[in-house]
This record gives structure tokens, C-alpha cells and sequence, in this order.
């Protein structure tokens, strides 16, 4: 096929070491199924010579600098952690135009897994495209980058971009790639040797953890608690919530009480409350603009209904966040 296709991966601060080591399988894989060597992987740092992954182990990566200027190749960003993008703190001003520099070069495909497209939305590479991303920060992201359009399946491949949500979806991902690029024979072949029975299509939901979901046992109700989560910046009127997944509104109450001992106005405040909790934690928007983007009208009306709800303020809850920890954090759990 001549010159090898070069995979540039870029390892941002808190990767995974499971989704690498998937990415770097399929590559493998597809040498070993053509016999020859297709694909040229190298890792990359966002900054210096190491990154520290999401379990705590350090590895070596090259300075992306040293990538530029070979012809054509795919740029894969590989996230896993919330990266707090909006100032740049994570990756850096560098990366951002290295990448806006592959981005006007039609050789080079640009894509992410994770939370990895946050950063390509933030630097205007995904205004126009259809892209994937993690459902843990998909709220965020609709209200920040609003020229991009975020699906909730498990990847989308729109001309020159690729993107895909948590976990594995890159492996579907990377496969359904490698099926436009060679055959759909060959991404089977790959696929079968690297243990799937199947290639997942993009438009499947990514899977949310029994943990982040409570378990409900009817289908109506789950329809109720995915329109309220995915719109949290603009909560829907009970009626309408009701109307969109066919029940009356008594009928929705009567639901929400049978197995979640709950109403639904309470249930989709705590919802947004807790949402708004992780951001407070987890980025540096402003108190107020986390309260406009979980759905509340004014700074003082966050304030006081999170006070009601947590016992403390928005500005308290982010003051003990500065505080030193009591304890060492051995877990390697994300403390930005």
C-alpha cells in the first residue's frame, strides 16, 4: 500500500490505559490481518515527555512538534477525564494550534474519543460536524460549543472528523473507519480477531452506568428520565415531559411515585442540582454560569435552592474545593 498511514494518538492528562491499549489493538490487527505494515502508530504527550494516565502510571510520549509535516494521517485525541478546556489549562496554547493546524490540512483526519472532543469543539474543529462524546459531559458541552451538533450515540464519522463517546464505543468507532478505508470485510476480519462478535452501529446510545441511572421498570419512565437529562440547561415543563412520552401528567406522577418514591418536579431538580454540583467541582465556570447552564434563571435562585438542598452555597461548596485534602489521594481520583 506504500507509505505507512500515520496514527498520531495524543494521550491527554488522566487517559486510559484501556482505551489505548484498544486503539492500538485495532492497528495492530489490521498490519497483522494485511500483512504488512498499513498503519504507523505514535503517541504523543499534550505537554512535555510524559502523561499520567487515569490509573496513576506514567508513560513516555514525543512532543506533537515532531509529527508536523508529514503528509496525511489520522489525529486521534484520547480522553477519559473531564478536561477543564474553556482556559485552555489542560492541554495548553500549543495544542491548540498544532491542532488548527492539522485541521487545515485535508490530509490529515482529526479525531477524539471520550472527553478528547471537547478540546477539538473548543478550537473550532468541530463547528459544522456531527460528533460523539461523553455522556458524563454532554449537557456541558451542548451549552459551550453550540456550532457543533453532539449525538448520544456511541461515535460518529463525519468527513475528516471521527469521535466517539466513553469506554470501548472507539473500538466500533475505529473499526467502522478502517470498513470506509479498506472493506467491511477486512474491519470484520479485524474485529473478529480482537474478540467482537459484532461491529456496534454509531447510532446506538452509549450505555450509562447502573450507578448513574436509577433502575426503572417502565419504558415511559425511562423516556422521562433521558429528555430530563439531556435537557438540563432548559428543564421541560411536566406536562410536556409528559405529552412527548405519552402518558397524562397524573399518569407520569403516578410513575415516578412507583418506583422511585419520587415526584417529578423533585426528581429533575435533584438532577440539575447534582449536575451542577460536578461542575462546580470539576470546571471553572463562574457560579452563575453554572446555574445557567443546569437550568436556573438567577445566581440568587441557584444559590438559595442549592443552599435548601446541599446545606451549604455554590461559592461554599467550590471554597472547600481549594481547601488542602485530608488525606493523600492514593486512588489517583481526578482532583481538578
Amino acid at each position: 500500500m506504500g507509505h505507512p498511514f500515520s496514527v498520531a494518538l495524543i494521550l491527554l492528562p488522566g487517559f486510559s490505559l484501556l482505551t489505548l491499549g484498544a486503539v492500538r489493538a485495532v492497528f495492530t490487527v489490521a498490519n497483522e490481518v494485511e500483512g504488512e505494515t498499513l498503519y504507523r502508530v505514535r503517541q504523543f504527550s499534550a505537554e512535555g515527555e510524559t502523561v499520567l494516565s487515569q490509573c496513576g502510571l506514567t508513560l513516555a510520549a514525543d512532543t506533537l512538534a515532531t509529527l508536523y509535516p508529514e503528509p496525511a494521517g489520522l489525529l486521534l485525541l484520547i480522553g477519559d477525564e473531564h478536561l477543564d478546556v474553556e482556559l485552555g489549562e489542560v492541554a495548553g496554547h500549543e495544542l491548540g494550534l498544532q491542532l488548527q493546524r492539522f485541521g487545515k490540512d485535508r490530509g490529515w483526519v482529526l479525531g477524539a474519543s471520550g472527553t478528547g472532543a471537547q478540546l477539538l469543539a473548543q478550537h473550532g474543529l468541530l463547528d459544522g460536524y456531527r460528533a460523539a462524546l461523553d455522556w458524563r459531559i454532554q449537557s456541558e458541552a451542548v451549552q459551550r460549543y453550540p456550532a457543533t451538533v453532539f449525538s448520544t450515540g456511541l461515535f460518529e464519522i463525519d468527513r475528516n472528523r471521527i469521535t466517539a463517546g466513553a469506554g470501548v464505543a472507539v473500538l466500533d468507532l475505529l473499526l467502522h473507519w478502517l470498513g470506509k478505508r479498506h472493506s467491511n470485510m477486512f474491519a470484520a476480519e479485524v474485529a473478529a480477531v480482537v474478540g467482537l462478535d459484532r461491529l456496534r452501529s454509531g447510532d446506538e446510545r452509549q450505555p450509562v452506568p447502573s450507578s448513574a441511572q436509577p433502575a426503572v421498570g417502565s419504558a415511559r419512565l425511562k423516556d422521562a428520565l433521558e429528555l430530563m437529562a439531556a435537557n438540563l440547561a432548559e428543564p421541560l415543563p411536566a406536562e410536556e415531559i409528559a405529552q412527548l412520552v405519552g402518558v397524562s401528567r397524573r399518569q407520569l406522577e403516578r410513575l415516578f411515585r412507583q418506583h422511585l418514591d419520587t415526584l417529578p418536579s423533585r426528581y429533575y431538580l435533584e438532577l440539575r442540582l447534582n449536575h451542577a454540583r460536578r461542575q462546580l467541582k470539576q470546571t471553572t465556570l463562574s457560579i452563575l454560569q453554572v446555574g445557567l447552564v443546569c437550568g436556573f434563571t438567577s445566581g440568587s435562585h441557584f444559590s438559595t435552592t442549592y443552599r435548601n438542598y446541599f446545606g451549604y452555597t455554590p461559592r461554599e461548596e467550590r471554597a472547600r474545593q481549594t481547601m488542602p485534602p485530608v488525606e493523600t489521594d492514593i486512588a489517583g481520583e481526578d482532583t481538578q
